[in-house]
């Protein structure tokens, strides 16, 4: 009868990985890694050893060499040892990790998060699963075979055709599905960008790039990877001073809603930056990165559609759905189409195929519509709250910007900011501060702040977590009697 293979493994015991190192002979150093492995808790309480025999094998040392070191660790506790059972980690030993976390001060839960209030990041309840499980269904059933092999680098044409469509009627943009690539992302369709591809080792775009005084960054980080020098742009009531705008040769802004101040473009400067590409054989780097949530008035349509020549739109899905679904596109004037498809190679390695059919059958189905017009619904309102409870509880904080995205930007007095931000993680709030998001290199005067994500906490725990984020606000001037 042949032994089954849970038996035969419990007879030999399991595969263990053990790096025999340091002074002294091979017994010392085999019973210094078998005691740092259940020390570790990479061996845990009731593991079973593999025999003398099969572990000298796999070290390369003599079998007297491992009974030696079992016997040693036997006797020091480590281990136990039965006829018929084998050797085994005793149950009485606890991994390293285990004895710290029994060490930590009392004081540490006082200050784990209790509410995640940082910016960036969709209210994941809001997921809507059910339509895109029928999505995905329906596009699983009708997709070609094709579709299962090698990817087209340029995205699936129903995807491509579907976001023609819908951000003409959305965002205003004007293109054609053939100047649209797919990509996982805004940072992946910046590294497209900026990044050499192809043979001869061209970038679709050189630096250096101008990029607005406040904003993301891991963006900044990433383009500096890529050896793009950013020079940063001043902001002020009316949007980012394009008017300061030189010599170089692309910029990248946020024209609808700038990330994290705000404010809109004003319409003149729109019209300017368009103008200065123009004039100078340069691009503009449109990050659309939540343009369709706009909660005071109807969305302020794509910068693009001015010259869609002189501008790359950029967007995603990862505030209007999920950033677990990566899937991003750029519009690309016609001049740089072949320059991302080289960049990006022969074989789309980025996005899954399926998961572009599943949202090109969300969108067309007309179910991202419906989502979109609910997420709306659901922010705007928590941003309300976020202002009524200011309004009743720290009257001296101002909300700045525009009411739209995911996120608000509290101004708050001088000097004030770097407090804020202690007291409110001292409370179990995570945000960030304002000067988190400054760049290096701007001479423009700093603003204290709190950058706050109203999207992120479950709706039952959105009044909890408003008003510890007001007790850690510092308080107003009080009046003199």
């Amino acid at each position: 009868m042949v032994e089954s293979w849970v038996n035969y493994a419990e007879r030999i015991g399991s595969d263990l990985h053990l790096e025999l190192s340091g002074p002294g002979s091979k017994r010392a150093a085999l019973i210094r890694a078998l005691r740092d492995a259940v020390h570790s808790g990479r061996l845990a309480p009731g593991t079973r050893l593999p025999p003398y025999r099969s572990l000298a094998a796999d070290l390369g040392v003599a079998r007297n060499t491992v009974a030696d070191a079992y016997a040693e660790l036997v006797a020091e506790g480590w281990l136990t040892a039965r006829q018929g059972s084998g050797t085994r980690v005793a149950e009485r030993s606890r991994p390293l990790h285990a004895a710290v976390r029994t060490r930590r001060p009392a004081t540490y839960r006082a200050r784990a998060t209790r509410h995640d209030l940082r910016q960036g990041t969709p209210d994941a309840s809001g997921f809507p699963r059910s339509a895109w499980l029928a999505s995905y269904r329906r596009a699983l059933h009708q997709a070609p075979n094709e579709v299962f092999g090698p990817g087209d680098p340029a995205g699936r044409p129903e995807l491509r055709a579907a976001l023609a469509a819908y951000l003409a009627r959305a965002r205003g943009v004007r293109t054609q599905p053939d100047r649209i690539v797919i990509c996982s992302g805004f940072a992946h369709a910046l590294r497209l960008l900026f990044r050499g591809g192809g043979g001869d080792g061209q970038q679709p775009l050189r630096g250096p790039l101008a990029v607005e005084a406040y904003g993301l960054p891991f963006h900044r980080e990433l383009l500096a990877a890529e050896g793009v020098r950013t020079v940063p742009l001043p902001l002020d009531e009316h949007g980012a001073r394009v008017d300061r705008l030189t010599r170089e040769r692309a910029v990248l802004l946020t024209p609808a809603h700038q990330f994290p101040t705000g404010g809109p473009l004003h319409a003149e400067r729109r019209a300017a930056v368009v103008d200065w590409a123009r004039a100078r054989g340069a691009v503009v780097l449109e990050d659309d990165y939540d343009g369709e949530f706009r909660y005071d008035r109807k969305p302020v349509g794509a910068l693009q559609s001015l010259d869609p020549e002189r501008v790359i739109l950029i967007g995603s899905v990862s505030k209007s759905l999920s950033p677990a679904v990566r899937l991003g596109w750029m519009v690309l004037p016609e001049r740089y189409v072949g320059d991302v498809l080289a960049a990006k190679g022969e074989r789309e390695a980025w996005a899954s195929v399926l998961d572009q059919l599943a949202l090109a059958d969300l969108i067309v189905s007309g179910s991202y519509d419906r989502h979109v017009r609910q997420m709306r619904q659901r922010y705007r309102r928590r941003r309300d709250l976020l202002v009524a409870a200011l309004a009743e509880h720290a009257p001296h904080i101002e909300v700045s910007g525009v009411a739209a995205g995911l996120h608000a930007v509290l101004r708050l007095p001088p000097g004030t900011e770097r407090s804020a931000v202690k007291a409110a993680i001292w409370q179990g709030v995570a945000l960030d501060g304002l000067a988190e998001f400054r760049h290096p290199d701007t001479d423009m005067p700093a603003h204290d702040g709190l950058v706050v994500g109203y999207a992120t906490p479950s709706e039952h725990a959105y009044a909890a977590a408003l008003e510890t984020l007001c007790g850690a606000l510092p308080p107003g001037e009080t009046q003199a009697p």
